[in-house]
């Protein structure tokens, strides 16, 4: 039985979730703040399949629960509920590491499609390489990094550094365009889905997490370049 766990300090939607999730065949368990949330998870260390993150919580933000989640090493599938659908609000719920966004008010049978979306991550990334180029396999190798798709890992030498599932869109995606300058603009809608207008400036923050990773000097970025006034070129080989 897959485990969820609700952060959402709205008690009527929390046990409507927990009724109507329960009722799927799911295990769930609700914290109604960050910080109870982070106890279940980082002290306690209960185990979760899935978490279901309100963005407005009292005390500590969903932004920042997720953020502290990532910081020590927690890549749980999680699903941030907003009742901001602003793009730059959606982005920032990303770049602090979310895998999926719904805004809120929400129909629950999209929500339960987009639970049941994350517990397929791993069969939804190898459908999805399928119709990629040739060139890309499950394992992208260039000198002595790799970026494993199927486990969500990136490997540097004999470092293994976990991804989130967006990283891996990320990566995928330049990897698909490598060698190729790509917008800012273009990388929202492709990866992103979002096309409205748009403060583009805001995928800078996501590409200097991976710059963290990528690059041995992240000042200095060889893999990862900036193109000025367009966006950016990953170059696998440089």
């Amino acid at each position: 039985m897959n485990r969820i766990l609700i952060v959402e300090d709205e008690l009527h939607l929390a046990e409507g979730l927990r009724f109507n999730l329960e009722a799927e065949g799911y295990e769930v368990t609700v914290a109604e703040t960050g910080e109870t949330a982070l106890d279940l998870l980082l002290h306690q260390r209960r185990s979760f399949d899935v978490i279901v993150l309100d963005v407005m919580l009292p005390g500590k933000d969903g932004f920042t629960v997720m953020s502290d989640l990532r910081q020590v090493g927690h890549y749980i599938p999680t699903l941030m509920l907003t009742a901001r659908g602003h793009p730059d609000d959606i982005l920032k719920g990303f770049a602090a590491g979310a895998d999926d966004y719904l805004t809120k008010p929400f129909e629950l049978p999209i929500l339960i499609a987009r639970i049941h979306g994350l517990l397929r991550r791993r069969d939804w990334l190898l459908a999805s390489l399928s119709g990629a180029p040739p060139a890309l396999a499950a394992v992208f190798t260039f000198g002595d990094k790799s970026i494993d798709f199927e486990r969500q890992e990136l490997r540097v030498n004999d470092a293994v550094f976990p991804l989130t599932l967006m990283e891996v869109n990320v990566l995928r995606y330049l990897v698909q365009h490598r060698d190729k300058n790509v917008s800012r603009k273009k990388m929202l809608e492709d990866v992103w889905g979002l096309h409205e207008d748009t403060d583009t400036r805001a995928i800078d923050n996501f590409v200097v997490r991976l710059r963290k990773y990528l690059e041995e000097d992240p000042a200095k970025p060889r893999y990862l370049q900036t193109v000025r006034g367009v966006g950016y070129r990953f170059v696998p080989f440089p």
